[in-house]
């Protein structure tokens, strides 16, 4: 199924007095690129949640944003480190028996003693992961939604653009033996004009380059190509999975085509065609940048 890279997705969790919100917005990219913005205190879950990004996503500008409000939902608590305050405390009583030292140790001296103090999480914290990353599952889930409408509208333009390139390569191929005839007249007429009053001319070695002149405005192998790109343009757009990028890459390939043919014909109505042609590949070239 074709699947757009648009979509948005959000999510609130209420616990404690406090709430918290995952919201998702996807844009289109060429590749898988994650930003997420959220409290440094919910830091320690930012690769899981990276995680439950990459087994969703393929392709697609992916902005993550989780914002608290009210109470803390992580709750931290100051410890000590007893041991090897003791540690330092019999050190400093050594130190001034040692050199004879007088007077009291303020209490402020414990903030520049290092390590003495740790913060620690409050036991919650893996009921929390475990919710916020449940959150970020169901607005996962709401982008997919999006993004999966989204993709059939694209999927329904496209195969009608598709199916108007193909009417007209049927008039190209129907077309092309008036061209050429067309073609060989006008040169012929050309190298009658030139070769006017001269003589000994050989009437075959003329018709031998008429020919070979006829063959290099020749557009049936553009053609054979063109009808070949759209078949494996209908036939990619319909696999499941990350399409995007080959189906750029078809698009780009017909738009080659119709550039030579355009260049190699100076017939009119095929001019016109070929207006037509372009335009519609133009717009199947917008519209694939924003699969997945």
């Amino acid at each position: 199924m074709t699947m757009s890279m648009t979509g948005y997705g959000r999510k609130t969790l209420h616990i404690d007095g406090a709430s918290l919100s995952v919201e998702i917005r996807t844009v289109n990219h060429r590749f898988l690129d994650i930003a997420i913005k959220m409290p440094s205190s919910l830091l320690f879950i930012e690769e899981k949640i990276k995680k439950i990004i990459r087994s969703q996503f393929n392709r697609g500008r992916i902005e993550v944003i989780i914002e608290t409000t009210g109470s803390s939902l992580v709750q931290k608590t100051v410890e000590i480190d007893w041991n090897l305050l003791d540690q330092y405390m019999e050190k400093i009583t050594t130190a001034k028996e040692r050199y004879s030292l007088s007077g009291e140790l303020p209490v402020s001296i414990l903030t520049t003693l290092p390590h003495i103090f740790t913060m620690q999480e409050g036991k919650q914290q893996d009921a929390l992961k475990d919710a916020i990353l449940e959150n970020v599952d169901k607005a996962c889930e709401q982008v997919v939604i999006m993004r999966m409408k989204e993709g059939e509208y694209l999927f329904q333009d496209l195969m009608k653009r598709i199916s108007t390139i193909e009417d007209i390569v049927i008039l190209l191929q129907t077309r092309r033996p008036l061209v050429m005839e067309e073609y060989r007249r006008r040169i012929k007429e050309r190298m009658e004009e030139q070769l006017e009053g001269l003589t000994l001319i050989d009437p075959a070695r003329i018709h031998q380059e008429i020919v070979l002149l006829a063959e290099k405005g020749d557009i049936t192998e553009e053609i054979t190509r063109l009808s070949s790109h759209v078949e494996h343009f209908r036939a990619s757009i319909e696999k499941n999975g990350a399409v995007g990028r080959k189906l750029d890459f078809i698009t780009q390939e017909m738009h080659r085509e119709v550039n030579t043919i355009g260049s190699k014909s100076t017939d009119v109505i095929l001019s016109e065609w070929m207006v037509s042609l372009k335009s519609e590949i133009e717009k199947i070239k917008e519209q694939v940048q924003n699969i997945e």
